[in-house]
């Protein structure tokens, strides 16, 4: 199922899909006061992702509110190995969200709203737990809020930067050769200065006779 695209002013463009769609109605004197609410999340699947609400008299008002608030609040969260870096937990209002990083292949073993994110966010590995509370709406800030504490972290160093410093000593044993010539060039110098001395010390002696 394709799903629609929203584009940023900066020329992004975003996945969009709608988390839960409200018939609100309020009663007035009137009569009743009919209004929509939407929770929409967006995303591009590399570390991009936002959520937001919206209300308006009809359907499409309200989407359109949601989708620009959900642009203004982006939040970019670190991604290793199709996973998240590390565990968390969180606990906002009456949700207490868990998330765990899982391996290649696992899928997201996730529910409700929190695939949904997670989804859009370009992580594609992740196994986790809501409890507390069905409230979409609630879940999904708790998700954002879970996001928000995700540190990067650092990759393994590999075999070919454990060769580096190999290199380098090599080089430097590469250098000791020329110093060593300097060093006798140096030292060749002074057995010059003492020949000429004893050329003087020869013509002194040939002019006193």
């Amino acid at each position: 199922m394709k799903y629609p695209t929203a584009e940023s002013p900066d020329g992004k463009k975003y996945e969009e899909r709608i988390l839960t769609l409200r018939r609100v109605s309020k009663k007035t004197t009137g009569g009743n006061y009919i209004s929509f609410s939407t929770l929409v999340a967006i995303g591009d699947g590399q570390g991009n992702v936002g959520i937001g609400i919206g209300r308006g008299l009809e359907v499409p008002p309200s989407i359109q509110k949601a989708t620009t608030q959900a642009k203004k609040h982006m939040l970019n969260i670190p991604i290793f190995n199709d996973t998240i870096p590390h565990e968390v937990r969180v606990k906002f209002k009456s949700s207490i969200l868990l998330l765990k990083p899982a391996p290649q292949g696992t899928g997201l073993k996730v529910g409700g709203v929190v695939r949904v994110i997670l989804d859009l966010a370009g992580v594609n590995n992740a196994s986790g737990k809501i409890i507390g509370t069905r409230n979409k709406i609630t879940n999904a800030y708790a998700v954002m809020e879970a996001l928000k504490m995700l540190k990067p972290r650092v990759a393994y160093k590999t075999k070919d930067a454990k060769a580096e410093p190999k290199k380098a000593e090599v080089a430097v044993t590469a250098e000791t050769p020329v110093v060593k010539a300097e060093k006798t060039a140096k030292e060749a110098k002074p057995a010059k200065k003492e020949v000429t001395t004893e050329k003087k010390a020869v013509k002194k002696v040939a002019k006193k006779k």
